[in-house]
């Protein structure tokens, strides 16, 4: 409850009465109102509309949203998505149309990679900095290894002299067994 205080000085020699209010907050705790919210301090309501689901499968439902956000947070993080200006409705559900297919073959290659882990009772492959372990390979990381593969051509005027093949290294090479992608995609001229 607030309570307005006068205060009241002097100033000069005139002797003028100044009065200013000033306000003073006075509380007390309601020990009832405390002890209801202990009581409830972490537990919270989980809701939802389908009425076919026993708690348990809620709650289950519920733990699953941070995968969800997970792919969320791949679509402005290493997908870089931002706002564009295009003028055609057409052109924009085009784009959203490759985001969603981009982000389904992200999903679709740490899903393939995993399960020939699974398959292959492998615990972790090398994929981080200085030969580290990697459990649960995301499709960054198995991307991001195959950044710096190159071919090269040689040409002489419009005549190709030689063909160099990117030269795939000993994580190059389980990375596309698991994935099942055959290494004659890389080094074939």
């Amino acid at each position: 409850m607030a309570k307005f205080r006068r205060r009241t000085s002097y100033v000069g020699a005139n002797a003028r009465r100044i009065t200013r209010p000033r306000i003073h907050l006075d509380y007390e705790i309601d020990a009832t109102a405390v002890q209801a919210e202990a009581a409830a301090d972490g537990c919270f309501p989980l809701i939802t509309n389908d009425r076919a689901l026993t708690p348990a499968e809620l709650l289950t439902a519920y733990k699953y949203q941070p995968q969800l956000e997970q792919r969320h947070e791949e679509l402005k993080g290493p997908m870089a998505v931002t706002p564009v200006l295009l003028k055609d409705n057409a052109r924009i559900k085009g784009l959203w149309c490759l985001e969603f297919l981009a982000l389904l073959i992200r999903a679709l290659i740490e899903r393939e990679i995993r399960q020939a882990m699974a398959r292959e009772h492998l615990a972790e492959l090398s994929l981080y900095p200085e030969d580290r372990g990697c459990a649960a390979p995301t499709a960054t990381r198995v991307l991001t290894i195959f950044d710096d593969l190159a071919r090269h051509r040689l040409f002489y005027g419009e005549t190709l002299v030689q063909s160099f093949p990117p030269e795939l290294s000993s994580l190059h090479q389980p990375v596309l067994t698991l994935l099942d992608v055959p290494s004659s995609v890389y080094t074939a001229i």
